[in-house]
């Protein structure tokens, strides 16, 4: 489904140097997290319909639900990845459904295994890997059960090895495991690293302070290093020459004083940069307003951040309801739009930005687009606010924005900085 550009345009809460293209309701499931294009289709993982969706995106002006592909009952696969020819879609309980939950501070402010209450629950967790040679008909092929709580994020894009946030039995939350692919139906864990303190039944003795959570988020590779986000834990620069042994060559924190929520470390190699963004868990600013970070990394033993990107004040974000603050980068994947100077940011309640890093000393805001509130809500927890939640991004060659939210459907847009 698609709406007309007039309309939809029109009722943009804000834009600049960004135009609308396209709209899609993802088959009558709005509910989006991350989404990859890859030959003229969309994959988008959902937050609530427990499965992926799959959009015909050959003409970008009429995106074509075709597929959906759901997971057994109380699972979601909001995060995937996709190369070659297969997607990779996580498995794990559905958060967001769950009655323990329903407050979502709860789920970000302590461990995985101390917030989880319902071990009664039948969900799947692990990866499961489809064949997608016929993109309108994924295709099951294997699923690595990895018994725990659940994996939330991965980096592949494609080879071997694939890089995955995973919770399992005797780990307090989700650490980062490596599977090798090499056989793709019969894909194996190979490696693990954590945070001090997180392995449990190894004997570690966590410190971790009271409201605050130490889990990986995801990590993102270049060369022969590993970038990893870990929520309050901050960030971590690992080197992985040997996979089986991967070494940490420094760990930074930042939280407190300032908000944690790390989500995502993007770095850019070629100019010695990280650009890490904290995401924000709490609505209304409760918690302060997150940052999005550049970080100097000439030394990757010793990371100095050098500044924060502009925070958009064109309204007053922290009254509007919802969170306010990043979520996401576009993480500049093979294939898609690749920069060293222009990063894409999702700021949820403020639409996406893109921003000009040039002068990393003295980033300038290029270009946003904020969407208008979701003409439905999906989200069915108790005083949901109905506005935008602008949450993942790709973004490809031709800087054309598919730009998701886990209530206001896909929406593609033109960055025209």
């Amino acid at each position: 489904m698609s709406a007309s550009g007039s309309s939809s345009i029109a009722r943009a809460d804000s834009a600049k140097n960004i135009s609308f293209v396209a709209y899609s309701d993802q088959g009558a499931r709005p509910d989006g997290v991350q989404v990859i294009v890859h030959k003229g289709f969309a994959y988008v993982g959902h937050m609530f319909s427990d499965g992926f969706s799959v959009l015909d995106v050959r003409d970008p002006r009429r995106p074509e639900a075709v597929a959906f592909v759901p997971m057994p009952k109380n699972t979601r696969s909001h995060h995937l990845q996709v190369a070659d020819k297969l997607l990779l879609a996580i498995n794990g309980p559905s958060i967001w459904t769950l009655a323990q939950f329903q407050d979502q501070s709860k789920y970000f402010a302590s461990t995985l295994t101390t917030s989880f209450k319902d071990n009664e629950l039948a969900f799947a967790a692990g990866v499961r890997i489809y064949d997608i040679s016929v993109p309108s008909t994924p295709r099951e092929i294997a699923f690595l059960e990895i018994p725990g709580l659940g994996v939330n994020r991965i980096w592949w894009t494609g080879g071997r090895y694939a890089y995955v946030a995973v919770h399992e039995q005797g780990y307090t939350d989700h650490v980062m495991a490596v599977i090798d692919l090499s056989v793709p139906e019969r894909p194996e864990i190979v490696s693990r690293w954590w945070l001090p303190g997180q392995w449990i039944a190894g004997g570690e003795l966590s410190a971790l302070p009271a409201g605050k959570r130490h889990a990986a988020h995801h990590a993102i590779i270049a060369g022969d290093f590993a970038y990893g986000a870990w929520r309050d834990g901050g960030i971590t620069i690992h080197s992985i020459r040997d996979l089986s042994k991967p070494v940490m060559i420094s760990h930074s924190n930042w939280s407190p004083p300032f908000t944690g929520g790390t989500h995502t470390a993007l770095p850019l190699p070629e100019r010695n940069l990280l650009v890490v963004a904290d995401e924000a868990t709490t609505v209304n600013c409760a918690n302060g307003i997150p940052r999005i970070w550049v970080v100097d990394i000439r030394r990757p033993e010793s990371p100095v951040p050098i500044s924060t990107l502009p925070v958009p004040k064109e309204f007053d974000y922290c009254q509007k309801g919802g969170k306010f603050g990043p979520h996401n980068l576009h993480e500049n994947r093979p294939g898609s739009f690749q920069s060293s100077d222009i990063v894409f940011a999702t700021y949820l309640n403020a639409g996406v930005r893109a921003y000009d890093l040039r002068d990393p000393f003295q980033p300038v805001e290029l270009a946003h687009y904020v969407p208008p509130p979701p003409a439905r809500m999906i989200d069915s927890r108790p005083n949901a606010p109905a506005v935008v939640q602008s949450g993942d991004i790709f973004v490809d060659p031709e800087g054309l924005i598919y730009l998701t939210d886990p209530n206001a459907g896909l929406h593609i847009l033109q960055f025209e900085g």
